[in-house]
């Protein structure tokens, strides 16, 4: 029998319905590294939905939100046009917020750019690290639209580039410490 996993307070206490929906999110992503720039495109995308919103809300249409935006293909998403715009406004299975729908387009044409200027956009990111909180909140307000400190500070926790997602006393949270060793000095 493998040994019971020990979970950060946030998760210990939910709803036996909301525990089984973040569970997977909480073991398998959620402060782990992600190397896929639509991966991080997607990330960006749902931490920006969840602004105003339980992070729970947004786990439970995370499907929808793959299928309104293309499977977070960044390239695709860049070239959407007001057709789409007016598709993602009328789609209950995700975040009907014209700001936020127009921030993901935005958001997707600039990490295009920032692919053509360093390969990447986890290039770009990595290119910055490791920063303090204030200065990613900078430099993504001066890159992105819909970026404030929360959202900035939820996206670095949620891929690995900021500590915090994890209680210390949780198991996942031994897990990525592995992977993410220069936490210790932030």
């Amino acid at each position: 029998m493998p040994p019971k996993l020990s979970y950060c307070n946030a998760i210990s206490f939910m709803k036996e319905k909301d525990f089984e929906v973040h569970k997977n999110y909480h073991d398998k992503q959620y402060g782990f590294a992600v190397e896929s720039d639509n991966e991080l495109f997607c990330r960006l995308v749902l931490e920006i939905n969840q602004a105003g919103l339980s992070w729970i809300t947004i786990l439970h249409k995370e499907k929808n939100f793959r299928k309104a935006y293309s499977n977070f293909n960044i390239k695709k998403v860049a070239a959407y046009k007001e057709a789409d715009v007016v598709r993602l406004l009328n789609d209950a299975g995700i975040i009907r917020n014209r700001l936020k729908v127009h921030a993901a387009i935005h958001n997707a044409k600039q990490i295009l750019i920032l692919q053509k200027e360093y390969g990447s956009f986890k290039k770009w990111i990595d290119a910055h690290h490791p920063l303090l909180k204030q200065g990613w909140v900078k430099l993504f307000k001066s890159t992105f639209k819909f970026t404030g400190g929360e959202i900035v500070n939820e996206f670095l926790m949620s891929t690995g580039y900021l500590p915090g997602a994890h209680d210390e006393d949780c198991s996942i949270y031994k897990q990525i410490l592995l992977q993410q060793p220069a936490w210790k000095s932030l």
